[in-house]
């Protein structure tokens, strides 16, 4: 994988998860007033499966790379509690059904996972390459 193209998906993930996190911390205040605007469908139970799926694809797959690049641990120690707590307010009912205890476990997981993703890329972008490089 080039440097550019692992730049960009570190880059989009630590977006598209800080973003997740700003959705999850702001749902309970807007919450009533998402159905009369019409886009209550688009923060639906699907929609939040989605797309912790899809963190969860693309946050393994960058940091698992960058790994391979870097051998430091410190991203993938953020990414892996972050990731745990999103599909614990996922599929954990008691927790998926209360509205301020979910909206804080999915912001604090996508916090998690957002700066996993700044420090994969912060990472890969202080690796030098010397004798003891791997790749």
């Amino acid at each position: 994988m080039s440097s550019l193209l692992r730049g960009l998906i570190d880059r989009i993930g630590a977006f598209g998860s800080l973003a997740c996190a700003i959705h999850c911390a702001a749902l309970p205040l807007l919450i009533a007033v998402l159905p009369s605007l019409g886009f209550a469908g688009w923060f639906d139970d699907g929609f939040e499966l989605a797309f912790v799926i899809f963190a969860t694809m693309l946050g393994t797959a960058s940091l698992i790379s960058g790994y391979r690049r870097h051998h430091a641990v410190r991203a993938l120690s953020l990414l892996v509690p972050g990731l745990s707590v999103l599909w614990i307010g996922v599929l954990y009912p008691p927790l998926h059904g209360s509205t301020l205890p979910h909206a804080i476990a999915m912001t604090f997981g996508g916090t998690l996972v957002g700066l996993a993703h700044l420090a994969n890329l912060r990472l890969n972008h202080s690796h030098v390459h010397d004798a003891s490089c791997a790749h």
